[in-house]
């Protein structure tokens, strides 16, 4: 067992390092593209695109204030956007009825493939 934790811990290890230079990658990558006002790029071998995303972010109190029915929010019991996103397919919720408790925030996703 001793080599199984030891080995666990070298990868968590190697994966946070990877974590940061992605991260400094993808600083780097973006910064470049906006430097240039770019959202395409082809560049050795392989094609790269900077696509702007918003993701919904949901305030608990003020979501409470707009479905205060108590066997909707027993479903939810906080805020969770997977948890929202099913109910709004399910049209148990409207879109409307939650916009109150609702905000977006951009997102830059990073798209890199190989040509």
């Amino acid at each position: 067992m001793d080599i199984k934790v030891k080995r666990y811990y070298l990868l968590k290890q190697r994966q946070k390092e990877t974590e940061k230079e992605l991260a400094a990658l993808r600083e780097e990558i973006t910064a470049y593209c906006q430097d240039r006002g770019i959202s395409e790029l082809e560049s050795g071998g392989y094609t790269l695109k900077l696509v702007q995303k918003n993701n919904k972010e949901y305030d608990d109190d003020k979501l409470y204030e707009v479905l205060s029915d108590p066997e909707v929010w027993r479903l939810l019991s906080k805020a969770d956007p997977a948890k929202i996103s099913s109910l709004l397919k399910l049209k148990v919720i409207s879109e409307e009825t939650i916009r109150p408790a609702m905000s977006l925030k951009p997102v830059q996703m990073l798209l890199v493939d190989k040509k």
